[in-house]
């Protein structure tokens, strides 16, 4: 893990980043990334996932890393900077990383495998996703899907659900650019694996309870909660509802949902 850490921008102590990677590692390995490998992740974000897909690929591997999202966005490390830095790793020559990019605007190069790691909720709906899916389909053989699992099983988890849930009513209701739009389920993403020409293989779980994700996304649903305000009575009634749940202390993340499909 040492090697990736260093080929990544971190500030600071390298404690999230350390606990981030252990995560993506896991998922690499479900996926079945293999030695030699041609990968196409869609909705790269930092590269979180890509240092891992590009490690396994190995040196005759390849990895392109696009995402939608402009250089200059996020914080307190913008994605251009935390890419550049893996570009300039060792790492470097065995991934291509095109930021601002729409997957529908590039041409149907073939890959091995397409990768959609934690960014299905990116999508404002099933429709836009959908178009991403049939593309990918002419793109690749095989396509791996990690997202986070909305049936959750440990009462500590449901806090992680209910501000997701929140954060997904807030994006239908207050214009933003969260990185929740929409929930998809695992039912709904292997439907539209289906109606998009893919065979859903495999569905795994991944452990991901020790992730800090769960209470970020508790922290940021709390700073909104004002923004409901303005909305609908019964949906305010609603989004009430789920403010009741959050609790403060002993939030433990949900876990992923892996999904192999060719």
């Amino acid at each position: 893990m040492d090697h990736l850490l260093a080929a990544m921008k971190i500030l600071g102590d390298d404690t999230i980043q350390r606990t981030q990677l252990k995560h993506r590692i896991d998922l690499v390995e479900a996926f079945g990334i293999q030695d030699g490998m041609s990968v196409i992740e869609v909705g790269c974000g930092q590269g979180d996932t890509t240092v891992a897909l590009a490690d396994r690929v190995g040196e005759s591997g390849r990895v392109l890393a696009i995402d939608i999202a402009p250089p200059d966005y996020g914080a307190p490390i913008t994605l251009g900077e935390a890419t550049s830095s893996i570009a300039a790793s060792p790492l470097g020559s065995r991934v291509e990383f095109q930021l601002k990019t729409d997957l529908l605007d590039l041409r149907d190069d073939r890959f091995d495998v397409a990768v959609l790691s934690h960014c299905s909720w990116y999508f404002r709906d099933p429709d836009q996703l959908l178009l991403i899916l049939k593309k990918l389909r002419c793109m690749a053989t095989r396509i791996c899907i990690a997202e986070w699992d909305v049936n959750y099983t440990q009462l500590s988890q449901r806090s992680h659900f209910t501000a997701a849930a929140i954060l997904a009513l807030y994006s239908e209701f207050v214009e933003n650019d969260g990185n929740i739009q929409h929930l998809f389920d695992s039912q709904q993403l292997r439907h539209l694996l289906e109606e998009a020409g893919w065979n859903v293989a495999e569905t795994t779980t991944v452990a991901a309870s020790y992730l800090q994700d769960g209470a970020w996304e508790a922290d940021y649903a709390r700073s909104v909660q004002q923004a409901f305000s303005k909305v609908p009575p019964r949906i305010r009634s609603l989004v009430g509802s789920f403010y009741s749940l959050l609790e403060k202390e002993e939030i433990t993340s949900l876990d992923s949902i892996v999904i192999l499909a060719e």
